[in-house]
């Protein structure tokens, strides 16, 4: 089963002209652009933190609904998108960070800092954490 961190974003315009942004499979957060084109750029920095505070929390990461002509995809930056994909693994499989650090043969303190969203982790080691959790990172641009 595929894993997507691409989200459709609800643009609308306030009394003042700007775009505002939310995430409706989210239900909370908004930001704003002055245009169409910045107010995506500042989406994606939405999404990030949404992300971010959704694993910080420990809650699960909503599935993204099906985008629109209205509604465009924003893709989670790669760092983050890595880092949910390994957490919602992890509370797919149920396993304990203590058996993931066993399996890996890393620390417990290691697997908290790949789950950490403020933590940079090398692709490589997420790759490798995600593997052991039968999960394979692909790529696809557009």
């Amino acid at each position: 089963m595929s894993i997507s961190f691409n989200y459709p974003a609800m643009l609308e315009r306030d009394e003042d002209g700007s775009y505002v942004v939310t995430f409706p499979d989210f239900g909370w957060g908004a930001t704003a652009g002055e245009t169409r084109e910045t107010a995506l750029i500042e989406a994606q920095d939405l999404l990030r933190e949404l992300l971010r505070t959704t694993i910080r929390e420990g809650e699960p990461i909503p599935v993204p609904s099906r985008a629109s002509k209205h509604r465009p995809l924003v893709s989670a930056p790669v760092s983050i998108a890595l880092k949910a994909a390994l957490y919602d693994a992890t509370q797919e499989s149920g396993i304990s960070q203590r058996q993931l650090a066993h399996d890996l043969n890393v620390t417990e303190n290691e697997i908290r800092r790949m789950l950490n969203p403020d933590h940079a982790t090398k692709t490589s080691t997420l790759d490798g954490a995600l593997r052991q959790l039968g999960k394979r990172i692909s790529v696809t641009i557009s």
